[in-house]
């Protein structure tokens, strides 16, 4: 038996080994995919423990996205370029980071909201490891302009610094969290992203939307990475405001998932398995 799992803090409401699992268990592979709840603390010993012969890597949650990059033997292209890694494989027996989150974005954006971001202008609230990768993923796919809202402001403004190595041209504006100005400006943006955990079901701001009182226009694309509940207090906002497409974090959360079982096992991901077993363990949380 090997085993692969999911490192953060807390993991509870995670349903990563659900959808893994079941991926897993229809190939038939010898695997098992565990939650290992990790402090601060804890982390460098956490990750000294993937170096066994039993093990095949990791995903890396919050808060771990940023800390973990340190203790690894090396980093691919895209989490260097975000300055975040969401998932650890064996390469050659080395612990290189990987970062799924950016392609699980588009993919999500793309296949699931029909939507294709090039020469649009694109909001990111939030300026953790998420909104890094879906800043890069934004970058990357051409959008015309880029916005950056987030509660902290010195995050934000690095987040801008990070990404200028691969914006080549394309303008990208730091929006004052609460501001009148960034109220005025929300409604020109084509597509809006949350990166936050704003809305989330058991957590602190349950119930909340992180453009609480904001316009937003009418015609633009709202995606929020939340996915519990599935429809949040912010893409109630959007279709109470009359936009026409929105799309919650769930199949995000399942085509990084998709790519990181890929980058451990080397077959093919089935991803409708995934997706169904995802869908049935929101009914519980």
């Amino acid at each position: 038996m090997q085993y692969v799992g999911v490192i953060g803090f807390p993991l509870g409401q995670s349903i990563s080994p659900v959808f893994q699992q079941a991926a897993i268990d229809v190939l038939g592979i010898d695997l098992r995919y565990e939650r290992w709840e990790t402090s601060t603390e804890g982390l460098a010993e956490r990750v000294g423990v993937l170096r066994g012969d039993r093990y095949l890597g990791s995903n890396v949650t919050v808060p771990h996205k940023q800390a973990v990059v340190p203790l690894l033997d090396e980093i691919d292209e895209t989490a260097e370029g975000i300055g975040a890694v969401n998932t650890i494989a064996k390469v050659d027996g080395r612990l290189k980071g990987y970062n799924t989150d950016a392609p699980g974005f588009l993919r999500a954006l793309r296949e699931d909201g029909r939507f294709e971001p090039a020469g649009k202008r694109a909001l990111v609230i939030g300026a953790g490891g998420s909104a890094r990768a879906v800043a890069y993923a934004l970058v990357t796919a051409k959008v015309e302009f880029l916005g950056i809202a987030a509660r902290n402001a010195d995050q934000t403004r690095w987040l801008r610094t990070a990404l200028e190595p691969v914006t080549r041209g394309i303008r990208v504006f730091v929006e004052e969290w609460g501001s009148e100005p960034m109220a005025m400006a929300v409604p020109t943006y084509d597509l809006i992203i949350n990166c936050t955990p704003v809305g989330m079901r058991h957590g602190r701001d349950e119930g909340a939307s992180p453009l609480e009182g904001v316009d937003i226009n009418p015609t633009a694309f709202v995606f929020d990475l939340v996915y519990n509940p599935r429809e949040t207090p912010l893409l109630k906002q959007a279709r109470a405001a009359g936009c026409p497409r929105v799309l919650d974090g769930l199949m995000m959360l399942v085509y990084q998932g998709a790519a990181a079982f890929e980058l451990w096992t080397g077959k093919t991901a089935p991803v409708d398995v995934m997706r169904r077993a995802a869908e049935a363990a929101m009914e519980y949380h």
